[in-house]
C-alpha cells in the first residue's frame, strides 16, 4: 500500500489542482454561461476556498509525520462543512414545489442590513432561489457535483490521516 501512495506533499498538491479545476468550472458557469450562484452556492464556494487555502499551505509546507495528519484533519473538517451545505442544497432542490421556502432578499442586501449570524441562519435555511435547478450534467445538479468534489477531498483527507508512516 505504501508504494501506491504518492508523497503527502504531492497528494495535497494534486488535490489542490482538482479543487482549483472545480472552482474555475463554477466561475465559468457564472461568468460565461450566465448561471448566477444562489446564496447556498456562494457558501459552498467559500468552503471550497477554505479547503484550497489549507491544501495550498500543506503543499507549500510539505509536512512530515504529525503535520500530514494535522492538515488532513483541517481539510476534512472544511470538506465536511462544505458537504453539509451541499446536502442541504440538494434537499431543498428535492422538495415539492409547494414546500419550497419563499425567496428572500439578496445576499448583498442581507449582508448590509443584518448581523452576520442572522444572515448565516437565513441563508442556511434556504430559499426558493436555492431550490431552483438550472443546470444538470450526468443527472447531477450543481450542488450534487459540489458534494462529489467535497466527498473526493474528504477521501484524500482520510487517506492522509491514516496513511502508513514512512519508514
Amino acid at each position: 500500500m505504501k508504494a501506491l501512495l504518492p508523497a503527502p506533499r504531492a497528494l495535497y498538491g494534486l488535490t489542490l489542482l482538482a479543487c482549483l479545476a472545480a472552482f474555475l468550472g463554477a466561475l465559468y458557469m457564472q461568468h460565461v454561461e450566465g448561471l448566477e450562484p444562489c446564496p447556498l452556492c456562494i457558501f459552498q464556494r467559500i468552503a471550497l476556498i477554505v479547503v484550497m487555502v489549507i491544501l495550498l499551505i500543506a503543499t507549500l509546507h510539505g509536512p512530515k509525520g504529525v503535520g500530514v495528519r494535522v492538515y488532513a484533519v483541517f481539510t476534512g473538517l472544511a470538506t465536511l462543512g462544505g458537504g453539509a451545505i451541499a446536502i442541504r442544497h440538494l434537499w431543498l432542490q428535492s422538495l415539492p414545489a409547494d414546500e419550497v421556502p419563499t425567496c428572500g432578499p439578496s445576499l448583498d442586501y442581507m449582508l448590509g442590513a443584518f448581523p452576520l449570524h442572522e444572515v448565516m441562519a437565513t441563508v442556511l435555511s434556504g430559499s426558493g432561489e436555492c431550490a431552483e435547478v438550472s443546470w444538470r450534467f450526468l443527472g447531477l445538479t450543481i450542488p450534487g457535483w459540489s458534494l462529489v468534489v467535497f466527498g473526493g477531498v474528504l477521501i484524500v483527507a482520510l487517506i492522509q490521516l491514516f496513511r502508513p508512516r514512512r519508514g
